[in-house]
């Protein structure tokens, strides 16, 4: 069946979101004299890096909201209990940092842009709608999708296979017709592929690792638009309005 519409992931897909948050996160504990207090660089991002993955862990497993998560990780890191309002305004300051150092890929715009005449877009992330809208918006690549769907719009998160049949649903596809690209083997790629949707795995770093049966692998968007070569179709009119 013809492909008619991509799903992207968006962050660490097109938007560079861990080179963002690294350069973010150091300018903050840089700025907040705590480099030395958690062991350097390399320590304290690793330190991050587990703040992170924990909170966001509890947030998808709708445990705290997305608020409460990013209190969490300032809570988390630094190891400190903090009223509400003193780890908004410490994670508020690392935002500023992160927002000041976001990034799309270099590869990220030039296959948006070659894509468009041929197939509709639109967005799959973990995040919220209101987080992801401003970030499209601001890295000036919003207008190059049709609908933004997030997880918690949609009620449920990627593995499951209801955040990918879900979108398909709202774009009036079949799963069969749409084909998604995320950057993570587990949450993207085989979420995707067992949900019905043609799977693409976008490992950027080359990891060499074994590809399971039913994905396929790029290691740059640039070759996106041959990968899908002979498989594009003419795409149903949007239903997003």
């Amino acid at each position: 069946m013809p492909l008619r519409a991509v799903l992207w992931d968006l962050d660490d897909t097109l938007f560079d979101y861990t080179g963002s948050d690294r350069a973010g996160v150091l300018r903050h504990l840089r700025t907040e004299g705590l480099l030395d207090a958690y062991g350097g660089e390399e320590a304290a991002l690793e330190r991050w890096r587990t703040a992170m993955e924990t909170e966001f862990a509890r947030f998808l497993a709708g445990e705290v909201g997305f608020l409460d998560h990013r209190r969490g990780r300032a809570r988390t890191f630094l190891g400190t209990p903090l009223s509400d309002t003193e780890a908004d305004a410490w994670f508020g300051r690392y935002l500023a940092h992160y927002e000041a150092s976001w990034t799309l890929f270099p590869d990220s715009a030039p296959a948006l842009a070659a894509l468009a005449p041929l197939i509709r877009q639109a967005v799959l992330s973990n995040a919220t709608t209101a987080n992801q809208e401003r970030k499209l918006t601001a890295l000036g690549i919003r207008n190059r999708f049709e609908a933004v769907f997030c997880s918690d719009e949609l009620g449920c998160a990627k593995p499951a296979p209801e955040a990918f049949t879900g979108a398909c649903q709202a774009l009036g596809l079949t799963p069969a017709e749409v084909v998604y690209i995320g950057d993570k083997l587990d949450i993207d790629a085989l979420g995707a592929r067992d949900a019905g949707l043609t799977a693409v795995w976008l490992d950027r770093t080359g990891t060499g690792e074994e590809l399971p049966a039913g994905v396929r692998r790029i290691v740059s968007l640039a070759e996106l638009p041959e990968q899908l070569r002979g498989v594009i179709g003419f795409g149903a009119p949007s239903t997003i309005r």
